[in-house]
């Protein structure tokens, strides 16, 4: 049996921090599927479902276990159907994990067999999230410490306020 894990998130854009995560997952389980999904908490995404999978697709490319796919309904609807054994969530800080663990709760209540794993960031990446990626780009700061170099240009372009109305 294949120990599949579901790495979900919306990665608008994908961070360096997600990168960590999901490589640290791919060495943990035998495939891991990258899912993008839309967080109704969080405004309009920056980027399409299409270009988000582009970019992680390409971030991701050195990892022949990972795979990308897109949510559009329950991430326990999903886990089931793929068989996963595991929900893989990142970590920063205690904020995060209260939330996380309230989701993990829901998820084990609407799907027994959702069992979610925790892994803390790297210590390099605990600030890091798209948001800040987004802030920086959009006043032309350098973003090459926060994401990955092969999708680095092309979210600078779509970010940068020097840019807006070019997307």
């Amino acid at each position: 049996m294949r120990r599949i894990a579901v790495c979900p998130g919306s990665f608008d854009p994908v961070t360096l921090g997600h990168l960590d995560i999901i490589t640290r997952a791919s060495t943990l389980f035998d495939k891991v599927i990258v899912l993008i999904s839309t967080n109704a908490a969080k405004n309009q995404a920056s980027f399409s479902t299409t270009e988000r999978m582009m970019m992680i697709a390409a971030a991701t490319a050195h990892l022949d276990n990972v795979v990308i796919d897109i949510l559009d309904g329950l991430l326990v609807d999903y886990v089931r159907r793929v068989q996963a054994v595991a929900i893989v969530k990142g970590l920063r800080a205690v904020s995060d994990f209260e939330y996380e663990f309230q989701m993990a709760l829901t998820n084990k209540v609407l799907y027994a067999g959702a069992e979610t794993v925790f892994l803390t960031t790297s210590q390099e990446n605990m600030y890091l999230s798209s948001s800040v990626v987004k802030q920086i780009a959009y006043f032309g700061g350098d973003i090459s410490p926060f994401v990955p170099a092969c999708i680095q240009e092309s979210i600078q372009k779509r970010l940068s306020k020097q840019g807006e109305g070019n997307s």
